[in-house]
């Protein structure tokens, strides 16, 4: 399972560990990733692995439906594309039925 967030793209980054003595050895910095079950208005509950910054953004733009929708496309990955499309496409629907 890669090591990135499925909605922001948030990966690995490298850099170096710096001694007392200014050495210097590579390490990684991984990120915080949880897997959260989500609830959509529109498609339920969404089960996702995201990064903690993932998941404080979604809450504060409140909730996932309001994030997918007020993003750009060139800022999601292929899973929140994939996502937001399916979400897009629930509402069109929901909004033929009502009409």
């Amino acid at each position: 399972m890669a090591r990135r967030c499925d909605l922001t793209g948030k990966t690995v980054q490298s850099g170096n560990n710096v001694s007392h003595a200014n050495n210097k050895t590579r390490r990684r910095f991984l990120p915080n990733l949880q897997t959260a079950t989500l609830l959509s208005d529109t498609l339920g509950a969404v089960r996702l692995r995201l990064s903690t910054r993932a998941i404080r953004t979604i809450e504060h733009n409140g909730g996932l439906d309001a994030f997918l929708l007020s993003h750009a496309d060139a800022k999601l990955t292929d899973e929140g594309l994939a996502l937001k499309r399916r979400l897009e496409r629930a509402l069109a629907k929901r909004g033929a039925q009502a009409a």
